[in-house]
């Protein structure tokens, strides 16, 4: 019996947590489109809940932050992650398949006969798989944005010395290029013509795209239109400055290979080898989770693979 109430308790009690969140982060619908309305009108949030957009020159162009600030961070505003993620899910669409994950990974658990003590854990991981989905489509979409900016930057540079204006050179990025950056510059150009001021369509499409060398391209923008300059000198500047970081950055991802590598190996082998113990000896590992002893080894090997796995991030993580 109890076989069966641990499962049941674990999805409940999952379930309870999405719910709770899916709560707190649904906000007003009705104060939500109003602002957007405000917004196309060139006016102040209607809500009165935030101030009016800031500027992109007054954002700071390298916005570093630790892994934990930077995880929370994409919670405070979920929507603007399934933006990023260029996904139609809405926080209760993903919250509820969050939870279908998590009841469908207890009911597995539960089935499959193992002990109800490790239920719970089949439990938890089934239920972030939606979220690890929606970190790893974010993580590709950005990184190709940014392996398309070059070629962007170029296109516009060259509309710009064939006469035509910004706004056009936006456009022609927009039907030249393919997804994500097509879309993200079509965007900017749409919001233009609806009477958004450049300043602020720029600052959205910082906001939506969070890359340094678009952060220089907005800010570069910006100030040309304040101070003058050639605009097409610029752009083919920044866009040879990006195309040396990326071959910069390929050395560095070439020489730091062998210790991502071996961090992959190290970080896996404990659970791998948990596994395969528990599938030929259940009884073996069980007292890791019966003896008390065994639950403070348990933790405290928990804590060092975290504590390893940061440390290794920050050997093999170098920017340029």
């Amino acid at each position: 019996m109890s076989a069966i109430l641990i499962p049941i308790a674990a999805f409940f009690g999952v379930a309870a947590i999405v719910g709770g969140l899916a709560m707190l982060l649904r906000g007003d619908d009705s104060s939500r489109t109003e602002d957007r309305l405000a917004m196309l009108t060139a006016g102040r949030p209607a809500s009165g809940k935030g101030p009016q957009q800031s500027s992109v020159l007054s954002q700071p162009l390298d916005t570093t932050q630790n892994v934990l600030s930077e995880f929370l961070a994409r919670f405070r505003n979920l929507s603007m992650l399934f933006v990023q993620a260029d996904t139609t899910l809405t926080p209760t669409k993903f919250f509820a398949v969050s939870a279908g994950m998590a009841f469908a990974g207890s009911l597995a658990g539960a089935v499959t006969g193992i002990s109800p003590i490790i239920v719970p854990v089949f439990t938890i991981l089934a239920g972030i798989l939606p979220l690890l989905w929606l970190l790893l489509r974010r993580r590709k979409r950005l990184r190709l944005f940014a392996r398309q900016l070059p070629d962007a930057l170029e296109l516009i540079a060259r509309a710009l010395r064939a006469g035509h204006s910004l706004a056009s050179g936006f456009n022609l990025v927009a039907e030249e290029m393919n997804e994500p950056i097509s879309v993200e510059f079509q965007r900017v150009y749409e919001e233009q013509n609806l009477g958004i001021s450049l300043d602020d369509a720029l600052s959205n499409l910082t906001n939506r795209v969070p890359n340094l060398d678009l952060k220089f391209f907005c800010t570069a923008l910006v100030l040309q239109r304040q101070t003058g300059g050639d605009l097409a000198e610029i752009l083919d500047k920044i866009g040879e400055l990006v195309r040396e970081r990326f071959r910069i950055w390929g050395q560095v991802q070439a020489l730091t290979g062998e210790g991502r590598l071996s961090g992959i190996v190290l970080l896996a082998l404990p659970p791998v080898l948990f596994a395969v113990v528990y599938y030929l000896n259940p009884d073996y590992v069980m007292v890791l989770f019966t003896d008390p002893m065994g639950r403070k080894m348990l933790a405290g090997g928990v804590i060092m693979q975290i504590f390893g796995a940061l440390v290794i991030r920050k050997i093999v993580n170098i920017k340029v």
